[in-house]
């Protein structure tokens, strides 16, 4: 069987593990890249016309922006053990980080604009929300939400799915220029397990099921969400982390819920 077009699986376990590009993907704004530094491993680049969201996903590092320093930043060594750290960087800037400990860096990035100022953003900067109830119960941590006006158009987000559970769920999508009703978002899941044997599902799909992918996914996955609903389900005994970044047109997370699920939202 072949694998489905939206699933990306690591090319490597150390060094550039994912480089998700809007060429790549075959859409518009949404870039992920994906980066595992050992200790004392420089790295860095420029952003260029993009705008980025540094997540440590684990691990810690010295970062700085056009030679501001911003010192050590990282805390957690694994993502399953609380919120993250992030470093924003506007377009037309240099970055680098000196890793200290082994470091997985996500690197998020959309089209740039505005002007905006470098800045860190430390765990409880957006308190955590846990969402739905049952086994639809998961647990939100907001990097860049839209009520944070501090980006030309990024939205990021992580969330813990706790072992069994649903999450992106009931279905929803935001494939629709169609404000204040819908906006249009490209988004890109990147997925880890806890522990990192286990698998989950997803599945990327449309209402006249034009588009619809079902996919099994791994510790270290990427999915490519260009339109559609995209719900995620995680197995008995493995908690699932996924990271989200998203962009389109507008910076607004306006979404649209699957007509026949939305009961489960009623009380």
């Amino acid at each position: 069987m072949s694998r489905s077009p939206l699933l990306v699986r690591p090319t490597t376990r150390t060094g550039k593990i994912h480089d998700v590009t809007p060429a790549s993907a075959g859409w518009t704004h949404v870039g992920f890249a994906l980066h595992r530094l050992t200790p004392g491993e420089v790295f860095g680049g420029a952003s260029e016309d993009r705008e980025l969201c540094l997540v440590i996903v684990s691990g810690k590092g010295k970062f700085a922006v056009d030679g501001e320093e911003f010192g050590e930043l990282g805390e957690r060594m694994s993502p399953f053990e609380g919120a993250p750290w992030a470093l924003y960087v506007p377009a037309g800037r240099h970055w680098a980080v000196d890793a200290t400990t082994d470091l997985e860096l996500a690197i998020c990035s959309a089209p740039g604009g505005g002007d905006y100022a470098a800045k860190v953003i430390p765990p409880g900067t957006h308190p955590r929300i846990t969402r739905g109830k049952g086994a639809n119960i998961r647990h939100v941590y907001n990097i860049m939400p839209e009520d944070d006006a501090s980006a030309h158009a990024l939205l990021v987000v992580e969330v813990i799915t706790p072992q069994g559970n649903t999450s992106s769920y009931p279905p929803h999508k935001h494939d629709e220029d169609n404000l204040p009703h819908e906006s249009f978002l490209e988004e890109t899941y990147y997925h880890r397990m806890n522990p990192p044997q286990g698998f989950g599902f997803q599945r990327v799909y449309t209402d006249d099921r034009s588009l619809d992918e079902a996919m099994a996914i791994e510790d270290g996955d990427v999915v490519l969400v260009p339109r559609g609903y995209h719900p995620v389900a995680t197995t008995a005994g493995y908690d699932l982390y996924y990271l989200n970044v998203m962009a389109g047109p507008k910076r607004v997370w306006k979404f649209h819920n699957a007509a026949e699920h939305e009961w489960m939202l009623k009380d």
